[in-house]
């Protein structure tokens, strides 16, 4: 999987950026998606998280880590639903998934709050809203229960224990 990693802030050690590309290529597989899966990660502060949250889900705070889905516009493919199309060109159609905005103010004060690493906690936001990108939320108990058990078993198995 492709990630693109920008620091807004110049402030996330290239050690942190290193991890989330490869905590995020390690959650991948464990999803079986592609390699040719792409997606973004933009490290911002708490003023740039509040606009987000405000701009996407119209809640007035900032928050750690904001996860944008991008779903593409079906009417952009004109074939018949019955033709067999060709793996590599099903590969090149639309492998960017979504986008993260992690708030490193934020993953800051988790940290310290939770009694974890900032490693750990940068990696628990990225695999979180990577996990909301494809499809898992936590709405309901039984969605809770399902998504942040995948999570916790892909963080372990990654090396980030609490």
């Amino acid at each position: 999987m492709y990630v693109e990693l920008v620091d807004e802030t110049g402030k996330v050690p290239s050690e942190i950026i290193e991890q989330t590309k490869e905590v995020l290529a390690f959650a991948a597989k464990k999803l079986n998606l592609k390699e040719s899966t792409e997606m973004s990660v933009t490290f911002v502060d708490n003023a740039r998280s509040h606009e987000l949250n405000l701009q996407y889900r119209e809640t007035d705070r900032p928050t750690d880590v904001i996860s944008l889905e991008y779903k593409p516009d079906e009417s952009e493919f004109f074939f018949d639903e019955d033709m067999e199309l060709p793996e590599e060109l099903l590969e090149e159609m639309d492998p960017f998934i979504g986008e993260l905005f992690i708030s490193i103010d934020k993953a800051a004060e988790q940290a310290a709050d939770y009694g974890h690493s900032i490693e750990r906690e940068y990696g628990w936001l990225a695999v979180h809203g990577f996990l909301h990108i494809n499809g898992y939320d936590h709405y309901t108990p039984e969605e809770e229960s399902e998504m942040f058990g995948l999570q916790e078993e892909i963080l372990t198995a990654y090396g980030l224990t609490r």
